[in-house]
């Protein structure tokens, strides 16, 4: 008998692993893999704290969601030169707007569900439809545009959508003088790394015959699989305390709620400049492997710019955070959104590899910022009681820009002449817009708070 066989049966050592893995097919391991995982983590929900346990399940749930999204550069290109040739740019951008609209524009329904308590329930129909329609996506056929749509840009936009803001917002229960950092780290420690990951998974497999398109999908939706359930059991909401609201509810009917919300003007002029800036701060997130590809860029490199992009995205959702925990959370999104205007005009000018580097990294790492501030931006306008409602009305906004922005750049871009100064100038505009509403915003809640740190 083995050392391991002779501990207690109620040691817990004893719980995490069988002494030996047993030999079993491919799909049995599959499973054995997440059972143990499982074992293994409810395990250490004693070991550490709640509240970090739950950063790292909203993570990977952020992994999942954002990560696929922001991999949709890979999709574009693949689409409009391979499967979907018959299509114009601004068609194929469509499916993925449509996703980032869903994503962003169910927040409101999520939102309040979280509030009222659902919070698992939302996590486990928003993942398994996520799950279902990315099996799905891997069984399209080529040029039949109607089920790309149905698939990645209906199914997985209405899964992302339950799933993103409610992790989100789990989040921010447990912190209050971190809260800008630990919703950073949500969105960064995985976010990132599946943005970086995925479209170099994609590009690898979409260039090999043999595994092609299908495979490339099901390796991602087995990836997605394995996470969405270890974030399921990591994730744990905090029970809702009473805090006073500026605005206080003055009934329990869904309009008396939401009463305090809508009479406060500087959050709707955020809501308002986040529409701008979502309006434009996606186009080279959908085109600049398209760019790279038709301004003569080495074929070989112009599939590694989308990874640039968002690699540098990983630390712009990081370092900044730091930052606006200490100066203000408004006070370092509006300079980066100024930042990621000036650097949509200046790739105007790029002709060659090199260009396209400094472009990627520097833009990557100012939009990163706006990617990873926005919620916490949102939440310094409410208390723990309204948050949910609060980022679901701005998520609302940023769904309807992220579903017309692409499609309407791809539609300046005019295929096949390509006119890449159009799209650039709109999103360069959008979301210089975008910024000065929120420097309004913050100048109103400066004489709000008495503080010009938010």
């Amino acid at each position: 008998m083995s050392k391991h066989e002779m501990l207690p049966y109620d040691h817990p050592h004893r719980l995490l692993l069988p002494p030996v893995a047993p030999a079993l097919p491919p799909l049995s391991l599959l499973f054995y893999t997440i059972r143990s995982s499982v074992l293994i983590l409810t395990e250490t929900q004693r070991l550490f704290p709640a509240r970090w346990l739950t950063v790292i399940g909203g993570a990977l749930v952020s992994m999942c969601t954002v990560g696929n999204a922001q991999s949709f550069g890979v999709y574009q290109d693949y689409y409009t030169r391979i499967s979907l040739v018959e299509m114009s740019p601004s068609q194929i951008s469509w499916i993925g707007s449509v996703q980032l609209f869903l994503m962003f524009g169910l927040g409101i329904i999520s939102g309040k569900l979280f509030d009222a308590g659902y919070f698992r329930s939302s996590m486990l129909f928003g993942g398994g439809l996520f799950i279902t329609s990315l099996f799905m996506l891997s069984l399209v056929q080529p040029h039949h545009y109607y089920q790309n749509l149905l698939a990645q840009g209906f199914g997985m936009g209405l899964g992302m959508g339950m799933m993103l803001l409610p992790s989100t917002s789990v989040v921010s229960h447990y912190f209050r003088k971190r809260r800008s950092l630990a919703m950073g780290l949500v969105i960064t420690g995985k976010r990132g790394v599946g943005s970086v990951i995925y479209p170099i998974i994609l590009n690898k497999f979409f260039g090999d015959e043999r595994l092609g398109f299908a495979w490339g999908t099901r390796l991602l939706a087995f990836i997605d699989l394995v996470l969405l359930i270890l974030a399921n059991v990591l994730m744990k909401m905090r029970r809702k305390y009473n805090l006073p609201s500026p605005f206080p509810p003055q009934g329990s009917s869904f309009a008396q709620s939401t009463t305090g919300v809508l009479r406060d003007v500087p959050f709707w002029l955020s809501a308002v400049g986040m529409f701008f800036i979502w309006w434009g701060v996606f186009i080279p997130y959908f085109y600049l492997q398209l760019f790279s590809k038709i301004n003569g860029i080495d074929a070989s490199f112009s599939a590694w710019a989308i990874t640039i992009l968002n690699a540098a995205a990983t630390f712009g959702r990081f370092l900044p955070n730091f930052l606006a925990d200490r100066y203000g959370t408004l006070n370092v999104f509006i300079p980066s959104a100024f930042l990621s205007g000036a650097l949509l005009w200046a790739l105007l000018s790029v002709r060659n590899t090199a260009g396209v580097v400094v472009f990627a990294s520097f833009y990557g790492f100012f939009s990163g910022a706006l990617f990873s501030l926005v919620f916490p931006a949102v939440a310094t306008f409410g208390t723990m009681n309204d948050i949910g409602l609060r980022i679901g009305f701005t998520a609302l906004f940023m769904s309807v820009a992220a579903l017309t922005g692409s499609p309407l750049a791809g539609a300046l871009l005019a295929a096949p002449d390509y006119v890449w100064w159009r799209p650039l100038v709109f999103g360069c505009a959008c979301i210089m817009i975008g910024g000065v509403c929120n420097l309004f915003a913050r100048q109103a809640m400066t004489r709000r708070k008495g503080t010009v740190f938010v």
